[in-house]
């Protein structure tokens, strides 16, 4: 949905605090200090690093758009805003949002005279168990597995210009059974005598380049490629972490009598596949063993926000160290993270930031925000799996609570109605029940345990019917073991290392540099040497905070030797036999390069 006429509102904007929620209009605001948008008024990056309760708070600026701008519809739009958003334009209401975590647009065309102000009110109660949160402490100050808050805005924030009659939604989905491409696009200001083209290509050549006549204000289509039939054909085009290979898209809205091109967007797609078959994770057809890091994505300065080039940087490192993939925990990823995994080629598990208490409201919010955040990512080739549950969070008492189960089993079925095409993990890590992938938590140190508890798919079925890694049974249903779904390792590790011996926790300990890799070794080649698994995740990849079990610091600075980190992840036999010169490098990047781009990112 790539346009021209755009520009970012990112940068100062006046703030204030309102930490008992008593204004109702910005009229009434007293607004006495500035902001750094989008990070959160509890970052250092916000200029602010204000971390204490508080209910609400607001922005305002002046927004003027380019005078080269012509006519036709300007939209405001907002990555997003945690939680509850009231926006006013020249001091008129224009809209509302519920969710932290997803987008929203507004039309601002009939309200904003230029240059106009724009308002912002976020309310956030820092005490809502009941209102999804993720990882976002309640207490004042962040305790055991819990970080600081992120309130208001967090995300970028941008205005557009649209022509009158302009695609409004534009979705892409892969079909390797028919080697085609199902195209959906919505037309707002439709009008009789509207054509759509859709062009599909690759750097050199075009698969597809076709005109569609428009009969009312959605389009469905599906694109046929060309098919050679043979995979030495058919790889080229095919999308995984080792050949990213992205497909350009153009859309045109076509005025049929006189040709005229109303509005043009580009965006992209790609030809994948993710399917379960016979206990395995299978990507484009194929098995496909999968090994993912748990990636809580913050960083110390700004907390959930980052840079493209620091989200960039992160999908390198993490391939960089072998991995093909991430579970993004307890946070919906900005879609600038999405956009490089899926430039650069990394999976990701999409998980739903967790509410505690379950109520009502946290039953209608949690499943009103995990639509949306479907519907945003469906499109994106590098999400191979959705995760509406973690650990029975805001499902308490899986086990007896009916309330508790149907939430879970509904939500996994309203996922597989919005998106067929990935598997979906009901609840993450234990007690499963309505799921397509068996998940398992077990941080024991020992990697004799792992061997003992998954070499065999026996010894893993009896670890599924009988273990409790977690203290919590790992089965809803007993029938679930013999039902030849995959078994994932996918919480483990949580090695610490603290260099410089500040304070924190992890789930073991190493004493040094060479210690902390060694155990890293005996962990990955025995999880690598489990016949009964499919694929794991390891915790985690940056230390968070007061976690120090990543494999980087929370700056992002390697506690081990990378390439012996890497020969583990890899899953070598024998690490001992690989040469650095045998470990591909994904990019082509040499590790000054590397050391340049982190440079330039984080600083020295």
């Amino acid at each position: 949905m790539q346009r021209p006429l755009w520009s970012s509102l990112d940068g100062a904007w006046d703030f204030a605090f309102d930490p008992h929620a008593v204004h109702g209009h910005p009229a009434g605001v007293d607004f006495n200090q500035q902001i750094e948008v989008p990070y959160p008024p509890e970052s250092r990056a916000s200029g602010l690093h204000q971390q204490a309760h508080g209910r609400a708070v607001w922005y305002r600026r002046t927004v003027s758009c380019p005078h080269e701008w012509t006519a036709g519809r300007t939209l405001l739009h907002f990555g997003a805003v945690d939680y509850h958003a009231t926006v006013w334009v020249n001091g008129r209401k224009v809209a509302e949002h519920r969710g932290g975590h997803t987008p929203f647009c507004v039309d601002v065309t009939d309200v904003a005279d230029e240059p106009f102000e724009v308002a912002v009110r976020a309310e956030d109660d820092p005490l809502a168990l009941d209102q999804p949160r993720g990882k976002q402490d309640w207490l004042p100050e962040p305790h055991s597995i819990w970080y600081p808050r992120t309130t208001g805005i967090w995300q970028t924030v941008w205005v557009e210009r649209v022509p009158g009659t302009a695609v409004d939604r534009l979705e892409f989905q892969p079909d390797l059974d028919t080697w085609g491409v199902h195209v959906r696009v919505n037309v707002q200001g439709y009008r009789p005598g509207l054509k759509v083209r859709v062009l599909l290509s690759v750097p050199g050549e075009t698969l597809a380049d076709d005109v569609y006549t428009l009969t009312g204000t959605e389009l469905h289509r599906v694109v046929p490629l060309l098919d050679g039939g043979i995979d030495s054909h058919r790889s080229h085009l095919l999308w995984s972490p080792e050949h990213p290979q992205l497909i350009d898209a153009l859309v045109e809205v076509l005025d049929s009598a006189s040709g005229e091109v109303l509005d043009r967007v580009v965006g992209y797609t790609a030809l994948r596949s993710v399917t379960i078959e016979q206990g395995r994770f299978l990507l484009n057809g194929s098995p496909y063993p999968l090994r993912l890091v748990l990636d809580q994505g913050y960083w110390p300065e700004s907390l959930m926000t980052a840079t493209s080039d620091q989200y960039r940087a992160d999908v390198e490192l993490t391939k960089r160290l072998g991995f093909n993939g991430v579970r993004k925990h307890q946070k919906l990823e900005d879609p600038q993270y999405l956009y490089w995994a899926d430039r650069l080629g990394l999976l990701v598990w999409a998980e739903m930031p967790s509410a505690y208490r379950l109520s009502d409201r946290s039953i209608q919010s949690v499943t009103a925000e995990w639509m949306e955040a479907v519907m945003r990512d469906r499109g994106h080739p590098c999400v191979v799996a959705w995760v509406p549950f973690n650990e029975s969070w805001g499902v308490p008492d899986l086990t007896r609570r009916g309330r508790s189960r149907s939430l879970v089993r509904a939500l996994y079925e309203l996922t597989r109605s919005l998106d067929p095409t990935r598997p979906v993990i009901g609840n993450d890590g234990w007690e499963n029940d309505t799921t397509d992938i068996l998940t398992i938590h077990d941080y024991t140190p020992a990697a004799e345990v792992l061997r003992e508890r998954y070499g065999t798919r026996e010894q893993t079925r009896e670890t599924l019917l009988h273990a409790r890694p977690g203290g919590r049974n790992l089965l809803l249903d007993p029938a679930l073991a013999d039902r030849g779904l995959p078994v994932m390792l996918t919480e483990f590790g949580g090695i610490a290392y603290m260099p410089d011996h500040q304070g924190g926790w992890g789930y073991s300990h190493a004493q040094d540099s060479d210690s902390f890799t060694a155990h890293y070794e005996s962990l990955l080649n025995a999880v690598h040497e489990s016949q009964g698994l499919a694929g794991f995740c390891y915790t985690q990849l940056t230390d968070t905070f007061q976690e120090k079990n990543g494999l980087l610091d929370e700056y992002r600075r390697f506690k081990g030797d990378p390439t012996r980190m890497l020969r583990a992840t890899a899953g070598r036999r024998d690490p001992r036999t690989v040469n650095a010169a045998e470990v591909p490098d994904p990019f082509g990047y040499s590790p000054e390069w590397q050391a340049k781009q982190l440079m330039h990112s984080f600083g020295s």
